[in-house]
């Protein structure tokens, strides 16, 4: 289980777990598109889902659930929540 005071990517997040996403890679066109979709510093995401092979994975913002490539997800910093 990570430390729940250090941050971990997106990517990191595991079935069930809940995290705020703290930072974000801006200049990579594909997250400027997850951006538009709810995906922003601030925001609570839960990980749902992987794919088979773990890509892409599946995240649910605001009660929607996003699809994220790894590489993108690599690129957004998020702070794990308590249970």
């Amino acid at each position: 289980m990570p430390d729940r005071n250090n941050h971990m990517t997106l990517a990191e997040l595991r079935n069930g777990m809940r995290a705020d996403i703290t930072a974000m890679n801006a200049s990579d066109p594909g997250i400027i598109r997850l951006m538009t979709l709810g995906l922003v510093e601030g925001v609570a995401v839960e990980f749902r889902n992987a794919a088979i092979g773990g890509d892409p994975i599946e995240v649910s913002v605001f009660g929607a659930s996003v699809s994220v490539r790894l590489d993108q997800a690599r690129q957004i910093e998020v702070s794990p929540l308590e249970p």
